[in-house]
Protein backbone atom coordinates (compact mmCIF):
# COMPACT_ATOMS: atom_id res chain seq x y z
CA UNK A 1 0.00 0.00 0.00
CA UNK A 2 2.50 2.57 0.76
CA UNK A 3 4.76 4.13 -1.33
CA UNK A 4 7.43 5.13 2.13
CA UNK A 5 10.48 2.85 2.56
CA UNK A 6 10.36 0.29 5.18
CA UNK A 7 13.47 1.59 7.80
CA UNK A 8 13.85 -2.07 8.41
CA UNK A 9 14.84 -2.30 4.53
CA UNK A 10 17.07 0.85 4.89
CA UNK A 11 21.09 0.86 4.22
CA UNK A 12 23.57 1.22 6.98
CA UNK A 13 22.49 4.43 8.77
CA UNK A 14 24.56 6.37 12.13
CA UNK A 15 22.88 5.84 15.56
CA UNK A 16 22.51 9.10 17.59
CA UNK A 17 23.03 8.99 21.69
CA UNK A 18 19.42 8.80 22.70
CA UNK A 19 18.44 9.10 26.71
CA UNK A 20 16.39 6.25 27.87
CA UNK A 21 15.91 8.53 30.56
CA UNK A 22 12.44 8.02 30.80
CA UNK A 23 11.17 7.41 27.58
CA UNK A 24 12.55 8.45 23.76
CA UNK A 25 10.75 7.03 20.23
CA UNK A 26 12.98 8.56 18.41
CA UNK A 27 15.76 5.29 17.47
CA UNK A 28 18.80 7.66 16.52
CA UNK A 29 19.12 6.35 12.81
CA UNK A 30 16.21 7.68 11.22
CA UNK A 31 13.40 5.63 12.45
CA UNK A 32 11.11 6.25 15.24
CA UNK A 33 9.22 3.84 16.90
CA UNK A 34 5.88 4.41 18.64
CA UNK A 35 4.39 5.53 20.65
CA UNK A 36 6.16 8.82 20.01
CA UNK A 37 4.87 10.22 23.65
CA UNK A 38 4.33 7.48 26.19
CA UNK A 39 2.05 9.96 28.20
CA UNK A 40 -1.59 10.82 28.74
CA UNK A 41 -2.07 13.00 26.04
CA UNK A 42 -5.70 12.67 25.01
CA UNK A 43 -7.27 13.58 21.85
CA UNK A 44 -4.58 15.02 20.09
CA UNK A 45 -4.82 17.39 17.34
CA UNK A 46 -1.73 18.57 15.40
CA UNK A 47 -1.49 21.44 12.52
CA UNK A 48 1.72 22.49 10.84
CA UNK A 49 2.42 25.90 10.72
CA UNK A 50 5.81 26.73 8.47
CA UNK A 51 8.24 24.21 9.64
CA UNK A 52 6.71 23.88 13.45
CA UNK A 53 4.12 21.82 14.23
CA UNK A 54 1.67 22.40 17.20
CA UNK A 55 -0.43 20.11 19.25
CA UNK A 56 -3.12 20.12 21.65
CA UNK A 57 -4.75 17.68 23.85
CA UNK A 58 -7.69 16.86 26.26
CA UNK A 59 -7.32 18.12 30.22
CA UNK A 60 -10.49 17.52 32.04
CA UNK A 61 -10.39 19.03 35.62
CA UNK A 62 -6.27 19.34 35.75
CA UNK A 63 -4.92 22.99 35.51
CA UNK A 64 -3.55 24.51 33.78
CA UNK A 65 -5.13 22.76 30.89
CA UNK A 66 -5.02 22.21 27.71
CA UNK A 67 -1.51 21.96 27.03
CA UNK A 68 0.30 22.56 24.16
CA UNK A 69 3.56 20.90 22.59
CA UNK A 70 6.52 21.52 19.80
CA UNK A 71 8.04 19.36 17.18
CA UNK A 72 9.91 19.95 14.13
CA UNK A 73 9.92 16.26 13.28
CA UNK A 74 6.28 14.88 14.90
CA UNK A 75 8.26 12.48 16.65
CA UNK A 76 10.31 14.05 19.17
CA UNK A 77 7.56 16.60 21.17
CA UNK A 78 8.20 19.39 23.99
CA UNK A 79 5.32 20.47 25.88
CA UNK A 80 5.56 24.63 25.70
CA UNK A 81 2.54 26.02 27.10
CA UNK A 82 -0.70 25.81 28.26
CA UNK A 83 -3.78 27.25 26.53
CA UNK A 84 -5.84 27.77 29.79
CA UNK A 85 -4.95 28.81 33.21
CA UNK A 86 -8.28 27.52 34.96
CA UNK A 87 -11.38 25.45 33.89
CA UNK A 88 -13.72 28.30 32.53
CA UNK A 89 -16.51 27.56 35.21
CA UNK A 90 -16.68 27.68 38.65
CA UNK A 91 -17.47 24.67 39.74
CA UNK A 92 -13.68 23.03 38.76
CA UNK A 93 -13.00 24.79 42.33
CA UNK A 94 -13.60 21.36 43.50
CA UNK A 95 -12.38 18.20 42.03
CA UNK A 96 -14.93 16.65 38.71
CA UNK A 97 -13.35 13.96 37.03
CA UNK A 98 -14.30 13.05 33.81
CA UNK A 99 -15.96 16.65 33.14
CA UNK A 100 -14.15 19.47 32.42
CA UNK A 101 -12.17 20.05 29.16
CA UNK A 102 -12.35 17.30 26.61
CA UNK A 103 -11.21 16.99 22.71
CA UNK A 104 -9.91 20.27 21.42
CA UNK A 105 -9.10 21.11 17.77
CA UNK A 106 -6.36 23.81 16.90
CA UNK A 107 -6.03 25.75 13.51
CA UNK A 108 -4.47 28.31 12.43
CA UNK A 109 -6.52 31.28 10.64
CA UNK A 110 -6.79 34.95 9.94
CA UNK A 111 -3.31 35.30 11.35
CA UNK A 112 -4.47 33.92 14.43
CA UNK A 113 -3.79 30.13 16.35
CA UNK A 114 -7.32 29.40 17.58
CA UNK A 115 -8.60 26.39 19.98
CA UNK A 116 -12.38 25.11 20.44
CA UNK A 117 -12.58 22.91 23.06
CA UNK A 118 -15.91 21.42 24.39
CA UNK A 119 -17.35 20.95 27.52
CA UNK A 120 -19.74 18.47 27.94
CA UNK A 121 -21.91 20.08 30.65
CA UNK A 122 -21.64 23.41 29.22
CA UNK A 123 -20.88 24.02 26.34
CA UNK A 124 -18.51 25.20 23.24
CA UNK A 125 -15.72 27.07 24.12
CA UNK A 126 -12.59 28.89 22.09
CA UNK A 127 -9.68 30.73 22.84
CA UNK A 128 -7.00 32.11 20.47
CA UNK A 129 -3.64 33.87 20.41
CA UNK A 130 -0.74 35.38 18.27
CA UNK A 131 1.69 32.52 18.85
CA UNK A 132 1.04 29.29 20.51
CA UNK A 133 3.87 29.64 23.26
CA UNK A 134 2.48 33.00 23.67
CA UNK A 135 -0.59 34.47 25.91
CA UNK A 136 -4.22 33.27 25.05
CA UNK A 137 -7.16 35.14 25.09
CA UNK A 138 -9.62 34.34 28.29
CA UNK A 139 -11.89 31.99 26.63
CA UNK A 140 -15.09 32.55 25.49
CA UNK A 141 -18.17 30.59 25.46
CA UNK A 142 -19.49 30.01 21.73
CA UNK A 143 -22.35 28.30 22.52
CA UNK A 144 -24.15 27.16 25.68
CA UNK A 145 -25.41 23.47 25.13
CA UNK A 146 -25.41 20.03 27.45
CA UNK A 147 -23.77 17.06 25.34
CA UNK A 148 -21.74 19.16 22.08
CA UNK A 149 -18.48 17.75 22.16
CA UNK A 150 -15.20 17.61 19.94
CA UNK A 151 -16.00 20.74 18.47
CA UNK A 152 -13.52 21.51 15.00
CA UNK A 153 -13.92 25.02 13.27
CA UNK A 154 -13.56 25.21 9.56
CA UNK A 155 -13.25 28.02 7.48
CA UNK A 156 -13.94 27.36 3.74
CA UNK A 157 -12.08 28.97 0.57
CA UNK A 158 -15.12 32.13 0.32
CA UNK A 159 -14.47 33.17 3.69
CA UNK A 160 -17.94 31.29 5.43
CA UNK A 161 -17.07 29.09 8.52
CA UNK A 162 -18.68 26.51 10.07
CA UNK A 163 -18.65 24.34 13.15
CA UNK A 164 -18.62 20.69 12.69
CA UNK A 165 -19.36 18.80 16.33
CA UNK A 166 -20.17 15.07 17.89
CA UNK A 167 -22.58 14.25 20.47
CA UNK A 168 -21.95 12.97 23.82
CA UNK A 169 -24.74 10.22 24.88
CA UNK A 170 -24.51 10.85 28.37
CA UNK A 171 -25.71 14.11 28.16
CA UNK A 172 -27.28 14.60 25.19
CA UNK A 173 -28.80 11.02 24.47
CA UNK A 174 -27.07 10.84 20.72
CA UNK A 175 -24.80 9.46 19.59
CA UNK A 176 -22.87 8.36 16.06
CA UNK A 177 -24.09 12.03 14.61
CA UNK A 178 -22.25 14.54 13.37
CA UNK A 179 -23.52 17.86 12.87
CA UNK A 180 -22.57 21.30 10.87
CA UNK A 181 -23.56 24.40 11.53
CA UNK A 182 -22.81 27.85 10.48
CA UNK A 183 -20.43 30.11 12.21
CA UNK A 184 -19.53 33.83 12.38
CA UNK A 185 -15.92 34.28 10.99
CA UNK A 186 -14.66 35.80 14.00
CA UNK A 187 -15.76 32.23 16.22
CA UNK A 188 -18.25 34.70 18.65
CA UNK A 189 -21.60 33.22 18.09
CA UNK A 190 -23.45 30.38 15.46
CA UNK A 191 -25.46 31.79 12.55
CA UNK A 192 -28.03 28.62 12.36
CA UNK A 193 -29.08 25.22 13.35
CA UNK A 194 -27.04 24.19 10.06
CA UNK A 195 -27.63 20.24 9.66
CA UNK A 196 -26.85 16.86 10.80
CA UNK A 197 -24.41 15.61 8.08
CA UNK A 198 -25.05 11.52 9.16
CA UNK A 199 -25.78 9.13 11.56
CA UNK A 200 -23.96 6.31 11.61
CA UNK A 201 -25.27 3.64 14.13
CA UNK A 202 -22.93 1.28 11.73
CA UNK A 203 -19.52 2.56 13.34
CA UNK A 204 -20.78 2.64 17.18
CA UNK A 205 -20.03 5.87 19.18
CA UNK A 206 -18.67 7.87 15.80
CA UNK A 207 -17.14 11.40 17.41
CA UNK A 208 -14.79 13.68 17.02
CA UNK A 209 -14.95 15.16 13.55
CA UNK A 210 -11.87 16.84 12.00
CA UNK A 211 -13.07 18.79 9.11
CA UNK A 212 -10.10 19.36 5.60
CA UNK A 213 -10.71 20.34 2.21
CA UNK A 214 -7.85 18.95 -0.28
CA UNK A 215 -7.75 18.79 -4.14
CA UNK A 216 -11.81 20.22 -4.24
CA UNK A 217 -12.66 17.62 -1.93
CA UNK A 218 -14.37 18.00 1.79
CA UNK A 219 -12.83 15.39 3.96
CA UNK A 220 -14.23 14.63 7.63
CA UNK A 221 -12.00 12.48 9.51
CA UNK A 222 -13.57 10.63 12.67
CA UNK A 223 -13.37 7.59 14.96
CA UNK A 224 -15.68 4.93 15.29
CA UNK A 225 -15.94 2.30 17.39
CA UNK A 226 -15.43 3.36 20.83
CA UNK A 227 -12.10 4.11 22.62
CA UNK A 228 -10.44 0.81 23.17
CA UNK A 229 -11.89 -1.04 20.35
CA UNK A 230 -12.53 1.05 17.68
CA UNK A 231 -10.84 2.39 14.07
CA UNK A 232 -10.86 5.95 11.53
CA UNK A 233 -13.12 6.37 9.65
CA UNK A 234 -12.78 9.00 6.61
CA UNK A 235 -15.57 10.49 4.88
CA UNK A 236 -15.67 12.95 1.61
CA UNK A 237 -18.20 14.72 -0.95
CA UNK A 238 -17.65 17.56 -3.32
CA UNK A 239 -20.00 19.52 -1.63
CA UNK A 240 -19.63 20.48 2.12
CA UNK A 241 -22.50 19.68 3.08
CA UNK A 242 -22.83 16.02 1.37
CA UNK A 243 -23.80 13.73 0.83
CA UNK A 244 -20.42 11.93 1.82
CA UNK A 245 -19.39 8.38 1.03
CA UNK A 246 -17.09 6.65 3.84
CA UNK A 247 -13.78 4.31 4.08
CA UNK A 248 -12.32 2.96 7.06
CA UNK A 249 -8.38 4.12 6.97
CA UNK A 250 -7.16 2.42 10.01
CA UNK A 251 -7.62 -0.34 12.21
CA UNK A 252 -5.76 -2.59 14.90
CA UNK A 253 -5.79 -5.69 12.80
CA UNK A 254 -3.73 -7.75 13.56
CA UNK A 255 -1.64 -5.44 16.19
CA UNK A 256 -1.28 -4.78 19.86
CA UNK A 257 -2.79 -1.02 19.07
CA UNK A 258 -5.87 -1.04 20.13
CA UNK A 259 -8.24 1.63 19.16
CA UNK A 260 -6.41 3.31 17.09
CA UNK A 261 -8.52 6.50 18.56
CA UNK A 262 -8.96 10.12 18.22
CA UNK A 263 -6.59 12.05 15.96
CA UNK A 264 -4.83 14.49 13.46
CA UNK A 265 -4.30 14.59 9.83
CA UNK A 266 -1.05 16.53 8.93
CA UNK A 267 0.25 17.51 5.54
CA UNK A 268 4.35 18.14 5.30
CA UNK A 269 6.32 20.89 3.26
CA UNK A 270 7.42 18.13 0.66
CA UNK A 271 4.05 16.86 0.42
CA UNK A 272 3.83 14.03 2.45
CA UNK A 273 0.89 13.28 4.87
CA UNK A 274 1.09 11.60 8.37
CA UNK A 275 -1.50 10.70 10.81
CA UNK A 276 -1.34 11.31 14.73
CA UNK A 277 -4.05 9.03 17.08
CA UNK A 278 -3.94 7.91 20.46
CA UNK A 279 -4.28 4.60 22.01
CA UNK A 280 -6.15 3.94 25.14
CA UNK A 281 -3.31 1.56 27.50
CA UNK A 282 -5.57 1.96 30.80
CA UNK A 283 -3.43 3.64 33.95
CA UNK A 284 -0.90 4.93 31.56
CA UNK A 285 -3.35 7.22 29.90
CA UNK A 286 -3.84 7.66 26.19
CA UNK A 287 -1.03 7.28 24.69
CA UNK A 288 0.51 9.49 21.02
CA UNK A 289 0.85 7.26 17.71
CA UNK A 290 2.46 8.62 14.48
CA UNK A 291 1.22 6.39 11.40
CA UNK A 292 2.34 7.45 7.78
CA UNK A 293 -0.38 8.52 5.41
CA UNK A 294 -0.42 6.69 1.39
CA UNK A 295 -3.38 8.40 -0.69
CA UNK A 296 -5.33 6.01 -2.89
CA UNK A 297 -8.01 6.82 -5.28
CA UNK A 298 -8.17 9.91 -3.19
CA UNK A 299 -8.41 8.42 0.30
CA UNK A 300 -5.70 8.94 3.38
CA UNK A 301 -5.09 5.64 4.10
CA UNK A 302 -2.83 4.75 6.70
CA UNK A 303 -0.31 2.92 8.76
CA UNK A 304 0.76 -0.24 6.84
CA UNK A 305 -1.42 -2.62 4.23
CA UNK A 306 -1.33 -6.29 5.75
CA UNK A 307 -4.22 -8.66 4.04
CA UNK A 308 -5.89 -5.97 3.14
CA UNK A 309 -6.53 -3.79 6.06
CA UNK A 310 -4.60 -0.67 7.31
CA UNK A 311 -3.31 -1.13 10.45
CA UNK A 312 -0.78 1.47 12.53
CA UNK A 313 2.71 1.02 12.16
CA UNK A 314 5.14 0.01 15.06
CA UNK A 315 8.50 1.46 13.91
CA UNK A 316 8.41 3.88 10.68
CA UNK A 317 11.20 6.15 8.75
CA UNK A 318 11.01 10.04 10.66
CA UNK A 319 9.02 12.18 8.52
CA UNK A 320 12.16 15.23 9.21
CA UNK A 321 15.53 14.50 9.27
CA UNK A 322 18.04 16.61 11.63
CA UNK A 323 15.86 16.86 14.74
CA UNK A 324 15.81 15.39 18.40
CA UNK A 325 16.09 13.76 20.55
CA UNK A 326 13.21 15.64 22.53
CA UNK A 327 10.11 14.49 25.62
CA UNK A 328 7.98 16.07 27.28
CA UNK A 329 9.87 17.53 30.59
CA UNK A 330 9.42 14.99 33.54
CA UNK A 331 11.87 15.10 36.98
CA UNK A 332 12.09 18.64 38.72
CA UNK A 333 14.73 20.15 41.01
CA UNK A 334 12.25 23.03 41.57
CA UNK A 335 14.93 25.34 41.28
CA UNK A 336 13.26 27.82 38.95
CA UNK A 337 10.43 30.74 39.65
CA UNK A 338 7.34 28.87 38.55
CA UNK A 339 6.89 25.07 38.52
CA UNK A 340 7.67 23.07 35.20
CA UNK A 341 4.79 23.24 32.45
CA UNK A 342 4.55 19.27 33.64
CA UNK A 343 2.56 19.89 36.69
CA UNK A 344 -0.71 19.82 36.97
CA UNK A 345 -2.98 20.26 40.01
CA UNK A 346 -6.42 18.32 40.26
CA UNK A 347 -8.61 21.11 40.29
CA UNK A 348 -9.38 25.07 39.56
CA UNK A 349 -6.20 26.19 41.70
CA UNK A 350 -5.06 29.35 43.79
CA UNK A 351 -1.52 30.26 43.79
CA UNK A 352 -1.52 30.62 47.49
CA UNK A 353 -1.52 26.54 47.36
CA UNK A 354 2.45 26.79 46.74
CA UNK A 355 5.78 28.43 46.79
CA UNK A 356 9.08 28.09 45.00
CA UNK A 357 10.67 31.09 46.47
CA UNK A 358 10.32 30.66 50.63
CA UNK A 359 13.34 28.21 50.14
CA UNK A 360 15.68 27.62 47.89
CA UNK A 361 15.60 24.45 45.92
CA UNK A 362 12.23 23.35 47.60
CA UNK A 363 8.44 23.19 46.49
CA UNK A 364 6.33 24.40 49.47
CA UNK A 365 3.14 23.30 49.43
CA UNK A 366 0.42 24.65 51.84
CA UNK A 367 -2.02 21.73 52.96
CA UNK A 368 -5.90 22.38 52.66
CA UNK A 369 -8.32 21.11 55.01
CA UNK A 370 -9.97 17.95 53.81
CA UNK A 371 -12.15 15.39 55.28
CA UNK A 372 -10.53 11.93 53.42
CA UNK A 373 -7.25 10.97 52.54
CA UNK A 374 -8.55 9.72 49.28
CA UNK A 375 -5.83 12.00 47.21
CA UNK A 376 -7.76 11.76 43.81
CA UNK A 377 -10.71 14.13 45.33
CA UNK A 378 -7.64 16.71 46.44
CA UNK A 379 -8.00 20.06 44.27
CA UNK A 380 -4.50 20.49 45.96
CA UNK A 381 -3.07 17.10 44.74
CA UNK A 382 0.14 18.61 42.15
CA UNK A 383 0.56 15.49 40.09
CA UNK A 384 2.30 14.57 36.84
CA UNK A 385 1.46 12.12 33.55
CA UNK A 386 2.59 8.71 33.74
CA UNK A 387 5.85 9.09 30.89
CA UNK A 388 6.78 5.49 30.37
CA UNK A 389 5.39 2.30 30.54
CA UNK A 390 7.45 1.57 33.26
CA UNK A 391 9.26 3.76 35.93
CA UNK A 392 10.55 4.90 39.18
CA UNK A 393 10.27 8.32 41.15
CA UNK A 394 11.79 9.57 44.26
CA UNK A 395 11.60 12.52 46.34
CA UNK A 396 12.78 14.36 49.09
CA UNK A 397 10.51 15.22 51.76
CA UNK A 398 11.30 17.49 54.82
CA UNK A 399 8.43 18.02 57.09
CA UNK A 400 9.01 20.21 60.01
CA UNK A 401 7.23 22.60 58.65
CA UNK A 402 3.95 20.18 58.99
CA UNK A 403 1.23 20.70 62.32
CA UNK A 404 0.08 17.59 64.06
CA UNK A 405 -1.60 15.10 62.24
CA UNK A 406 -1.68 16.37 58.90
CA UNK A 407 0.04 14.18 55.97
CA UNK A 408 2.42 14.61 52.80
CA UNK A 409 3.90 12.34 50.47
CA UNK A 410 4.30 10.88 47.76
CA UNK A 411 0.63 9.67 45.78
CA UNK A 412 -0.58 7.77 42.78
CA UNK A 413 -4.01 9.09 41.74
CA UNK A 414 -6.33 6.60 39.70
CA UNK A 415 -10.02 5.30 39.52
CA UNK A 416 -10.24 3.20 42.26
CA UNK A 417 -8.98 6.21 44.06
CA UNK A 418 -5.66 7.23 45.46
CA UNK A 419 -2.27 5.41 47.04
CA UNK A 420 0.23 7.28 48.53
CA UNK A 421 3.58 6.86 51.26
CA UNK A 422 4.36 9.63 53.23
CA UNK A 423 4.55 10.99 56.79
CA UNK A 424 2.28 12.10 59.43
CA UNK A 425 3.45 14.69 61.81
CA UNK A 426 3.23 13.57 65.31
CA UNK A 427 4.74 16.20 67.57
CA UNK A 428 8.66 16.52 67.18
CA UNK A 429 8.31 13.12 64.82
CA UNK A 430 5.92 11.99 62.31
CA UNK A 431 4.79 8.81 61.68
CA UNK A 432 5.43 6.45 58.19
CA UNK A 433 1.74 5.74 56.79
CA UNK A 434 0.54 3.98 54.00
CA UNK A 435 -2.76 5.07 52.30
CA UNK A 436 -4.94 2.75 49.89
CA UNK A 437 -8.52 2.89 49.08
CA UNK A 438 -8.97 0.65 52.16
CA UNK A 439 -7.62 3.43 54.68
CA UNK A 440 -4.05 4.14 56.26
CA UNK A 441 -1.75 1.90 57.64
CA UNK A 442 1.35 2.69 60.14
CA UNK A 443 4.82 1.52 58.71
CA UNK A 444 6.78 2.75 61.09
CA UNK A 445 7.01 4.90 64.17
CA UNK A 446 8.54 7.88 64.92
CA UNK A 447 10.63 8.39 61.81
CA UNK A 448 12.67 11.41 61.11
CA UNK A 449 11.18 14.54 59.81
CA UNK A 450 13.10 14.36 56.65
CA UNK A 451 13.04 11.60 54.57
CA UNK A 452 13.08 10.18 50.97
CA UNK A 453 10.08 7.86 49.16
CA UNK A 454 9.88 6.12 46.39
CA UNK A 455 7.06 4.50 44.18
CA UNK A 456 8.09 1.54 40.88
CA UNK A 457 5.49 1.72 38.43
CA UNK A 458 5.83 -1.82 36.85
CA UNK A 459 4.43 -2.90 33.16
CA UNK A 460 0.94 -4.13 34.23
CA UNK A 461 0.54 -0.95 36.15
CA UNK A 462 2.11 -2.50 39.30
CA UNK A 463 2.96 -0.05 42.21
CA UNK A 464 5.37 -0.31 44.82
CA UNK A 465 6.18 2.12 47.53
CA UNK A 466 9.60 2.82 49.16
CA UNK A 467 11.59 4.38 51.79
CA UNK A 468 14.97 5.55 52.62
CA UNK A 469 15.94 3.58 56.12
CA UNK A 470 17.23 5.72 58.92
CA UNK A 471 20.50 4.16 58.56
CA UNK A 472 21.33 3.67 54.64
CA UNK A 473 19.84 2.30 51.59
CA UNK A 474 15.56 1.80 51.14
CA UNK A 475 13.06 -0.51 51.85
CA UNK A 476 10.26 -1.63 49.56
CA UNK A 477 6.97 -2.02 51.13
CA UNK A 478 5.84 -5.59 51.22
CA UNK A 479 2.71 -4.94 49.06
CA UNK A 480 1.72 -4.60 45.51
CA UNK A 481 -0.97 -1.93 44.32
CA UNK A 482 -2.48 -1.39 41.34
CA UNK A 483 -3.13 1.78 39.12
CA UNK A 484 -6.21 2.15 37.35
CA UNK A 485 -7.46 4.75 34.81
CA UNK A 486 -9.96 7.37 35.99
CA UNK A 487 -12.84 9.24 33.88
CA UNK A 488 -11.48 9.37 30.70
CA UNK A 489 -8.10 9.97 31.91
CA UNK A 490 -4.63 8.53 33.46
CA UNK A 491 -3.18 8.04 36.46
CA UNK A 492 -0.91 10.73 37.50
CA UNK A 493 1.94 10.66 40.03
CA UNK A 494 2.83 13.64 42.37
CA UNK A 495 2.68 15.28 45.38
CA UNK A 496 0.78 16.33 48.44
CA UNK A 497 -0.01 18.20 51.76
CA UNK A 498 -3.61 17.75 53.74
CA UNK A 499 -5.22 17.99 57.07
CA UNK A 500 -8.00 15.66 57.86
CA UNK A 501 -8.89 17.77 61.07
CA UNK A 502 -9.30 21.71 61.06
CA UNK A 503 -6.39 23.80 62.08
CA UNK A 504 -3.55 25.43 60.39
CA UNK A 505 -1.98 22.51 58.54
CA UNK A 506 1.35 24.32 57.88
CA UNK A 507 3.22 23.06 54.76
CA UNK A 508 5.44 20.60 53.55
CA UNK A 509 8.89 20.92 51.27
CA UNK A 510 9.70 18.41 48.60
CA UNK A 511 13.20 18.46 46.46
CA UNK A 512 14.28 16.57 43.91
CA UNK A 513 11.48 15.09 42.43
CA UNK A 514 13.09 12.54 40.09
CA UNK A 515 11.93 9.65 37.26
CA UNK A 516 14.27 7.18 36.41
CA UNK A 517 14.02 4.41 33.83
CA UNK A 518 13.45 0.66 35.25
CA UNK A 519 16.14 -0.84 36.52
CA UNK A 520 17.22 -3.90 38.87
CA UNK A 521 18.15 -3.92 41.21
CA UNK A 522 17.02 -0.49 42.49
CA UNK A 523 19.28 2.39 43.22
CA UNK A 524 20.04 1.97 46.74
Amino acid sequence: MTNIQDPCEMPGSTPLMIPIYPYSPDNGYGTYSNPVIHADYSDPDVIRHGDDFWMVASSFNCTPGLPILHSKDLVNWRLANHAIRQVPHPSYADVRGGCGVWAPAIRFHGGKFWIFFPMPDEGIYVTSADHPEGEWAEPWCLQEAKGWIDPCPFWDDDGQAYLAHAYAMSRSGKKERIHLRPMSPDCRSLLGEGKELFHTPHHLYLEGPKVHKIDGWYYILCPGGGVPTGWQVAFRSRSLWGPYEEKVVLEQGGTEINGPHQGALVDLADGSWWFLHFQDCGPFGRIVHLQPVNWVDGWPLMGQERNGVCEPVSRWKKPVAGFGPDIPATSDDFSGAMLGLQWQWHANHRDDWASLGQRTGFLRLFGGVVGSTDISRYPRFLGQKFPARSFLVEVDLDFSGGSPGTIAGLAITSGSGSHFIGLRRKGDAAELVLGSPEGIEILGESVALETRLRVSVHPDGGLVFGYARPDSGFAEVPREFQAREGGWIGAKVGLFHLATDAGTPGHADFARFHFFPPIAPLPA
